[in-house]
């Protein structure tokens, strides 16, 4: 029994030290923290990023608690802020920082009540703001090389893209119109394809792409400077009333008198039958040439049309299928002294100077008005070498065309 008092007294000992010790904490605690209890404001939800031109808008979801009086955006390991005051509740807070670098930053939101208590902090990680340098490397948006515009009859003119980047905003084009009056286009991103409603023939025709760096930025970046799209050029045709006959040696004659080399511009616009039509006199072998005067030089020779013989129930005509357009700006010393049929012509005939314009190929029977694009970029050219490959009816001596039609781009 002596035992068990002992034990009970020791027991009861231990718990008020305890207590005592207890309230020393307490007091410790209350007198660190000046006799306060720590408030923590409601914090603000997720931070949405809206990138900029050395700036950037911040966007987040509005703490519900009532007492929040500012909101303070810190950065630069909390040297710079920015305080956004909160007079009117809202479900969302936004606000954009300017004045910044091109960098990649971090963003710490506090709010803030009347008191000074602040809440937990919402980090805002990866922020990258945009500058000089994006838009430095920025470039317009490409046009189809292969096929970069149509012309129209009307005078309107279609330019042709490629598909952009899909952060592409939009593409401003100047240019002059009809008129003579200088105007501006503006291509959406979703499109291929504009139309000038009415254009200046050869006049410069200028484009300037706008992007942004994100979905949701703030700002358009616009690349530096105006690219300039490819020439536009209308096809004039050349003046048939200069056209002249001009055999050079080894040029095939002509069957006779009627269907001589310059009935090839007579103007006909329709296949011909014989004798309206030039006839190879079957003297030489094919591939055997003609060659003539345009009459005036001219520095971009762009197309040829070609017709070709009609005979009625005859299929035997000898329209060219495969005929080459050479060309040079002056005769002198131009004369070949190969046979056209020779392997070693085609070398003779560019070390005189001669320029091959076009191979044309047909897959027809040759009889109606064909058109071939010539060269891109040809030297200025005066006189013309047809130099014949193949005919239709598959004979090896004749050939026979009804018109030969010029154009030159300008």
């Amino acid at each position: 029994m002596k035992n068990l008092i002992y034990i009970l007294f020791g027991c009861i000992l231990s718990v008020i030290m305890y207590s005592c010790q207890k309230d020393n904490h307490a007091t410790d605690f209350r007198n660190f923290l000046d006799g306060h209890e720590i408030v923590y404001t409601g914090a603000a939800g997720p931070a949405v990023i809206q990138p900029g031109n050395l700036e950037v808008g911040l966007k987040w979801k509005a703490s519900s608690d009532p007492s929040i009086t500012k909101y303070v955006v810190y950065w630069n390991n909390r040297a710079d802020s920015q305080i956004v005051n909160i007079n009117t509740r809202t479900d969302s807070v936004r606000t954009v920082i300017k004045g910044l670098a091109e960098y990649t930053y971090s963003f710490t939101i506090y709010s803030y009540d009347a008191k000074g208590n602040k809440s937990i902090p919402t980090e805002v990680n990866n922020v990258k703001v945009y500058g000089p340098v994006y838009t430095s490397k920025l470039l317009n948006r490409g046009y189809d090389a292969a096929n970069p515009y149509v012309l129209n009859e009307d005078g309107s003119l279609v330019l042709n893209f490629i598909t952009p980047d899909t952060i592409n905003i939009n593409t401003v084009i100047k240019y002059t119109n009809g008129a003579g009056a200088a105007s501006t286009a503006t291509l959406l991103p979703n499109v291929k394809t504009i139309t000038l409603p009415s254009y200046k023939l050869a006049s410069p025709i200028q484009y300037q792409s706008s992007y942004i760096p994100e979905r949701g930025a703030i700002d358009t970046f616009t690349v530096a400077d105006y690219d300039t799209f490819p020439r536009v050029y209308s096809f004039v045709q050349c003046d048939k009333s200069l056209f002249r006959e001009n055999p050079l040696p080894n040029d095939v004659g002509t069957y006779e008198g009627q269907t001589s080399v310059s009935k090839l511009w007579d103007g006909t616009t329709e296949p011909q039958n014989y004798p309206n039509i030039f006839h190879s006199d079957g003297s030489q072998r094919l591939p055997h040439h003609i060659t003539f005067d345009l009459g005036k030089v001219y520095d971009n020779l762009g197309r040829i049309e070609e017709t070709g013989r009609y005979e009625g129930s005859n299929d035997r005509y000898h329209n060219p299928l495969d005929f080459q357009v050479w060309g040079i700006a002056d005769i002198t010393n131009a004369a070949t002294t190969l046979s056209s049929s020779d392997p070693g012509w085609e070398a003779e005939a560019k070390s005189k100077g001669w320029v091959l314009l076009k191979e044309c190929l047909r897959s027809d029977d040759g009889q109606a008005p064909m058109k071939f694009d010539l060269i891109s970029n040809p030297p200025p050219v005066r006189y013309i070498r047809i130099r014949v490959m193949k005919v239709y009816s598959g004979d090896s001596n004749y050939s026979n065309m009804s018109e030969l039609t010029f154009w030159n781009k300008q």
